[in-house]
């Protein structure tokens, strides 16, 4: 199954714009500070969230983003389509976990990159103020005040909103908090190894002659309902008792406990 790829796009430049809402010159104008944000983020950290302690981040060859180019495509167009993990995962041929991984790797190091670049968006008048080198008095003549705006409830919206990310994002999960049950213990041992009394079934008890001399309604408990009751005749002759044949799974043929008669004896 083929993957997405920025080479599958490039020669592409509607589809491109669609999928990450640049063009192919500000794509390359920002792949530089991208990568090199990136790069300085895996120095420092492992791509599940923990220190780097042994050796350096390298890229393998079967790594599903491979190139600087991939690894911006590839949340570029998350950005925009804002799909599941799951979808964004098996479109560039990784697992939604190993989506989720990258993906809180690459939002940092994107927001890194356009700070280097001076084009993150403003979270204050003040910032705005001082990207557009006016006073703060002339950005609040573009920006509708936050006091004037009624909340759906009548109240006043306060004046200062709170700073927020570039992207909302959650948290890594960490280890869980639920106790864990140590298997070496005593107790747990013991527990183990005890063994639950069951009820006993028809198939575990031992077949033997006496099954068949049983009443029927001995029987009857510890027949199964699928199983039908029938007298088989003796084929010894005449005289010779009849058997109960309960079980006829049991064997192919029915053994009875009589005797033929010798006459010859009698005589």
């Amino acid at each position: 199954m083929a993957y997405f790829r920025f080479t599958d796009v490039q020669d592409r430049p509607t589809e491109f714009l669609d999928m990450t809402s640049l063009t192919l010159d500000e794509f390359q104008q920002l792949v530089p500070p991208f990568e090199a944000a990136f790069q300085a983020h895996m120095a420092a950290w492992r791509l599940d969230g923990k220190p780097r302690t042994a050796r350096q981040f390298s890229v393998y060859k079967n790594c599903p983003l491979l190139t600087p180019e991939d690894r911006l495509f590839f949340i570029l167009t998350y950005l925009k389509t804002y799909s599941l993990q799951v979808v964004q995962g098996r479109l560039f041929g990784m697992g939604q976990s190993k989506a989720n991984q990258w993906i809180h790797v690459l939002l940092p190091a994107l927001l890194a990159a356009l700070r280097t670049l001076g084009d993150a968006p403003a979270r204050s008048l003040t910032a705005l103020a001082q990207r557009f080198g006016v006073s703060e008095a002339d950005a609040a003549t573009v920006v509708t005040p936050l006091a004037e705006e009624e909340s759906p409830l009548g109240g006043a919206v306060p004046t200062v909103a709170p700073a927020s990310p570039l992207v909302p994002m959650t948290a890594p999960s960490g280890a869980s908090s639920a106790p864990k049950t140590l298997l070496n213990r005593p107790r747990v041992i013991a527990a183990r190894k005890g063994t639950t009394p069951s009820k006993m079934s028809c198939s575990s008890m031992p077949c033997s002659s006496s099954s068949f001399s049983v009443t029927p309604m001995a029987a009857a408990p510890m027949r199964s309902p699928l199983l039908t009751r029938r007298r088989i005749p003796c084929l010894q002759g005449a005289g010779c008792c009849r058997i109960w044949a309960s079980w006829p799974s049991r064997s192919l043929r029915s053994r009875s406990s009589c005797r033929p008669r010798n006459h010859a004896a009698r005589s």
